[in-house]
C-alpha cells in the first residue's frame, strides 16, 4: 500500500521528529478531519507499506532520519516557486532549497523526486515574464536531478479567497502562453512537464496531462509493479493516486497566502501548539470517545518493474 504525507500539511518541514518517532514505533493515528472521533490507525512497516509519498517545501529536516526510511519505497515532490516573503512568509531561502533538492535526489534517486512549481498566479510583480525567467532558472539548476516538473494555476477556494483576497484567476490565454513555454523549458532540461488538475489543454504542446502522481510514478520510484486497488483522485479533475494521508489540516506553518489547507494564521498557530512529537497523532492525543479503526493493510507489489 501507499502512505501519503503531504495533502494536508508539510510533515518533513515542521514535524520530522514526530514522523521519525512514528517510524520507530511502527504505527500512526489519523483523525478523520470531518468526524474527529473516527481514528484510522496505520502500521508503518515495509512489509505492508510499499511507498511513502512526500510533498514538501523543505525536505532538509528529514535528512537526519533517512536511515529510518531506507527500507521503504519513497516518492518526493519538492515545491520550489519564485515567490518572496509577501506570499510565502516562512518558506526557506530558495537557493538553499535548490541544494537540498539535489542532495535529496542523490539520496533517493532521480526517479524518486519531482519538482513542483505551483500554484501559478499573475500580478504586476509576478508577471508572466517573471514566471518564465524564474522557471528557466530553477529548471537549469535542477537539470539532471529530476525528470518531472509539475505546474498548476491558482484555484480560488474559500480559504484562498479569505487569506489572499487580491488573487485573480489565471485566464486560458495566460495558461496556454505560459504552459507552452514551460513545456519547452522543461524539455530542454530533461523534464516532462505535468499540469496538475488542469485538464488536457496543454497536451497538444507536449505536456503529460494524465496526472502528476499516478501508480506508474510510484512504480518507477520503487522499481516494482503494483497491483493497486482502483481509486478516484482527490478531486474530480485529479487523476492522481492519493490515499491514506497522515497529515492534519491547519498545521502548516509556512503560512503561504495561496494555501488551500490552512485557515487563518491564528488557527494554524493554535493548532500547532497542540503538537506533541511523542504522540501517535500529529495533533493532540487519544480522546475518550475515539473510535479506533485498524486499517487493513497489505503489500501491493507483484513483481519487479520491467
Amino acid at each position: 500500500m501507499i502512505i501519503n504525507t503531504g495533502q494536508r500539511t508539510d510533515i518533513p518541514a515542521f514535524y520530522a521528529p514526530w514522523f521519525a518517532n512514528r517510524l520507530r514505533e511502527g504505527f500512526v493515528c489519523v483523525r478523520n478531519p470531518y468526524y474527529p472521533e473516527q481514528v484510522s490507525r496505520y502500521r508503518l512497516n515495509p512489509s505492508v507499506v510499499d511507498c511513502i509519498g512526500f510533498c514538501t517545501k523543505n525536505p532538509a529536516p528529514m535528512f537526519p532520519y533517512m536511515e529510518l526510511l531506507k527500507d521503504y519505497g519513497q516518492y518526493w515532490f519538492v515545491t520550489i516557486t519564485p515567490y518572496a516573503r509577501d506570499i510565502e512568509p516562512n518558506v526557506k531561502d530558495k537557493h538553499e532549497l535548490l541544494e537540498d533538492f539535489k542532495k535529496l535526489s542523490e539520496t533517493v534517486g532521480v526517479n524518486s523526486v519531482g519538482w513542483r512549481y505551483d500554484p501559478i498566479f499573475i500580478t504586476d510583480k509576478y508577471s508572466m515574464e517573471y514566471h518564465l525567467r524564474a522557471f528557466e532558472k530553477i529548471a537549469a539548476a535542477l537539470d539532471g536531478f529530476t525528470k518531472t516538473a509539475v505546474i498548476s494555476f491558482i484555484d480560488l477556494y474559500a480559504k484562498v479567497k479569505r487569506n489572499f483576497p487580491e488573487a485573480r484567476e489565471v485566464t486560458k490565454e495566460q495558461r496556454l502562453s505560459l504552459g507552452k513555454e514551460m513545456i519547452k523549458i522543461a524539455s530542454a532540461h530533461g523534464m516532462t512537464l505535468k499540469p496538475c488538475a488542469e485538464g488536457d489543454e496543454l497536451a497538444p504542446f507536449g505536456a503529460d496531462c494524465g496526472g502528476c502522481m499516478r501508480i506508474g510514478d510510484y512504480e518507477k520510484a520503487i522499481g516494482k509493479k503494483l497491483n493497486a486497488p482502483k481509486k478516484k483522485g482527490a478531486r474530480a479533475e485529479c487523476a492522481c493516486y492519493l490515499s491514506c494521508d497522515i497529515g492534519a489540516y491547519n498545521t502548516c506553518k509556512h503560512l503561504c497566502k495561496y494555501c488551500y489547507a490552512n485557515a487563518e494564521p491564528s488557527v494554524v498557530l493554535a493548532q500547532s501548539r497542540r503538537h506533541d512529537p511523542t504522540s501517535p497523532f500529529l495533533i493532540g492525543h487519544y480522546e475518550k470517545d475515539d473510535v479506533i479503526n485498524d486499517v487493513p493493510q497489505k503489500s501491493w507489489i507483484i513483481g519487479d518493474l520491467r
